[in-house]
């Protein structure tokens, strides 16, 4: 019985909603004029009083959806922003980047139109096209060679001082062995008396062996070593070479314990001259 009573109380709910909406619809499309525009105004009052808590109802469940949408619309052109503002931020550091370089290139070309070590000696300004470095190898690979009057043998020097020496050639490019090549040795002279020692090469990214110099030998750090000029001597005199990076010896040793860096930043080149030069025969 008492649920013969819950579904009649049920379906008068929904006989009166439907009555109240089809009443509500007449009276919003009603539009009379003169005496009874009042009743249809209070009418139409009723009728929002009526069905307010349904709109409220019903944008309780609209809002939070329209919500998630706009913001996931939000989100989207976001990301879409986001990623025009990476391209353009890549853009703007390819571009510095390629100032850097540019400026680089032009700093190196213009130290070697001023190189007070070439003593006079004609030169070939050549582009580094390869680099060849390992544990043992250390050559670079320039886009001069015959044709420009470049043979085995020359000097090769970056603005700053020795790079190393030119070991095979052809037409239009040649190869050069730089001074960390384990096969390379430099004679050089140091010290106020222009004492002489021997860079040896130990390889890609290491400092150079100086050899020969007396155990005690006074040094100091950043002392520089430039090639020594002797007669049938690899190099002209008074090109620098390295310098010294650090130095020590013990009461059993022959010689003094002494590394030197290179003053070429090797791993950088770009430029560099090579030097009409040959040695004496």
């Amino acid at each position: 019985m008492a649920r013969t009573r819950r579904a009649r109380r049920q379906r008068a709910t929904r006989v009166t909603l439907v009555l109240l909406v089809l009443a509500s619809i007449s009276i919003i499309t009603l539009d009379y004029r003169g005496h009874a525009n009042g009743l249809i105004s209070g009418l139409r009052h009723v009728a929002h009083d009526a069905f307010s808590p349904l709109q409220q109802g019903v944008d309780a469940v609209i809002h939070p959806i329209g919500s998630f949408l706009a913001g996931a619309v939000n989100a989207s052109s976001l990301q879409q922003q986001n990623a025009r503002l990476r391209n353009e931020i890549g853009k703007l550091q390819r571009q510095v980047l390629a100032q850097q370089d540019t400026a680089t290139r032009l700093r190196d070309l213009e130290e070697l139109t001023h190189l007070p070590f070439a003593g006079g000696v004609p030169t070939v300004t050549g582009q580094v096209i390869g680099l060849n470095t390992s544990d043992f190898a250390s050559t670079v690979t320039l886009d001069v060679g015959r044709s420009r009057g470049v043979a085995v043998g020359m000097p090769v020097v970056g603005g700053a001082g020795l790079v190393g020496q030119v070991i095979d050639s052809w037409s239009d490019g040649s190869t050069v062995r730089l001074v960390t090549d384990v096969r390379a040795a430099t004679g050089v002279r140091y010290g106020p008396q222009g004492a002489l020692a021997l860079a040896q090469g130990a390889g890609s990214d290491q400092p150079l062996d100086v050899l020969y110099i007396a155990p005690g030998t006074q040094l100091h750090k950043g002392e520089a070593l430039t090639t020594s000029g002797l007669q049938q001597a690899q190099y002209p005199p008074g090109i620098p070479v390295a310098t010294v990076s650090s130095f020590s010896s013990s009461s059993s040793s022959t010689q003094e314990s002494v590394t030197a860096a290179p003053v070429v930043d090797l791993d950088e080149l770009q430029y560099v001259d090579v030097l009409v030069w040959l040695p004496a025969a």
